[in-house]
């Protein structure tokens, strides 16, 4: 099985849950941005939740399916079109050999993910296959997707025991209902059921609120930039990437000028470097930064961070380490949840 892409869209890479355990020998986590929408795409497919996708940005890519596969499309809306019908989102898909899928730009949203059922089968590097441009390594030759690139995918890495006969019962069934439709039309069907994107209850029309911890050198903002910081609104500047996302307003000035060594930090870091404009690191954040740490959003809402796209407006909402370890034990208890709910749907 496999897909041959035709066009790569913006920027298209190849991602897992990316590499945990590396930090100390300074090598980036990595992995998908938006983990919400892979786990769920992966799920939806009766794959582990940590199977190599791909990763769309802004502008998604136009791929050929060259063999029958089963596939899920979660995250921003791109307007996935299959031979020029529109294509369901957050739910399975059944995709016939020989068939073209395009993506347009997001519509909402900032990153997208596809899922094929025994995931994407890229050179695993430390453990992991996702994409790290910066090193040059993981999925195909540590590059974002380019025309004419052909990405294996099947069964090697579908999930086992129920999750298996699952995924072999969709299969069969979607597969039925393609081949049932009249002369003419498109080769893919879906069910009627779909995964609601539950993690993106902090986004709205009027922006994206981020909940976050003070950081250990908050304490070093100005009175005011502390108040201003949880009460002012940022926008999204242009130069935002997988590594930081970088806000754009009222500039947070520090109470001293002290500078600090190199010191640890992980994704949802904020730090504020000397213009007084905060940055977020992401998924492809370094390992250690020299920059004040004035606060960390909360690994629940990364998704958001995830979908924040260049204008975005983000403002951040203060909580305590008690309360996010309860945010993220529910987080993780309605994943649980979700994938009980998807294995319960039969054909």
């Amino acid at each position: 099985m496999s897909l041959t892409v035709m066009k790569p869209g913006f920027y298209t890479t190849i991602q897992d849950l990316g590499r945990p355990g590396w930090r100390r020998d300074g090598i980036p986590l990595g992995g998908a941005m938006d983990r919400y929408a892979l786990r769920t795409a992966n799920l939806l497919v009766g794959n582990e939740e940590g199977a190599a996708g791909l990763e769309l940005t802004l502008v998604g890519p136009t791929l050929t399916v060259e063999r029958d596969m089963l596939l899920a499309i979660c995250g921003a809306h791109m307007s996935p079109h299959m031979d020029g019908e529109e294509l369901p989102m957050w739910r399975p898909l059944w995709a016939a050999a020989g068939s073209r899928i395009t993506f347009g730009a997001a519509l909402a949203g900032c990153r997208a993910y596809i899922a094929v059922a025994g995931g994407i089968h890229a050179a695993a590097v430390l453990g992991s296959r996702s994409t790290d441009v910066r090193a040059g390594i993981g999925g195909v030759d540590g590059r974002p997707l380019q025309a004419g690139d052909t990405l294996p995918c099947g069964e090697r890495d579908s999930a086992g025991g129920a999750r298996a006969a699952w995924q072999r019962l969709w299969r069969a069934e979607l597969a039925a209902r393609a081949g049932a439709q009249p002369r003419g039309r498109n080769g893919f069907a879906a069910p009627g059921w779909f995964a609601p994107p539950l993690a993106y209850g902090g986004g709205a029309a009027d922006g994206i609120e981020l909940r976050a911890m003070p950081g250990s050198e908050f304490g070093r903002l100005s009175a005011a930039a502390r108040r201003a910081f949880f009460t002012e609104r940022y926008n999204v500047a242009p130069a935002s990437d997988r590594m930081g996302v970088r806000l754009a307003g009222p500039p947070l000035e520090l109470s001293d000028s002290t500078e600090l060594l190199s010191h640890g930090v992980v994704p949802g870091t904020v730090q504020l470097p000397s213009g007084g404009m905060p940055i977020v690191l992401a998924a492809d954040c370094q390992t250690t930064g020299g920059y004040p740490k004035i606060a960390h959003v909360i690994t629940a809402d990364l998704p958001l961070l995830a979908q924040a796209r260049p204008g975005a407006a983000i403002t951040f909402r203060s909580v305590t380490l008690a309360e996010a370890q309860r945010i993220e034990i529910a987080f993780e208890r309605d994943m649980r949840q979700l994938a009980a709910g998807i294995c319960c749907r039969m054909p």
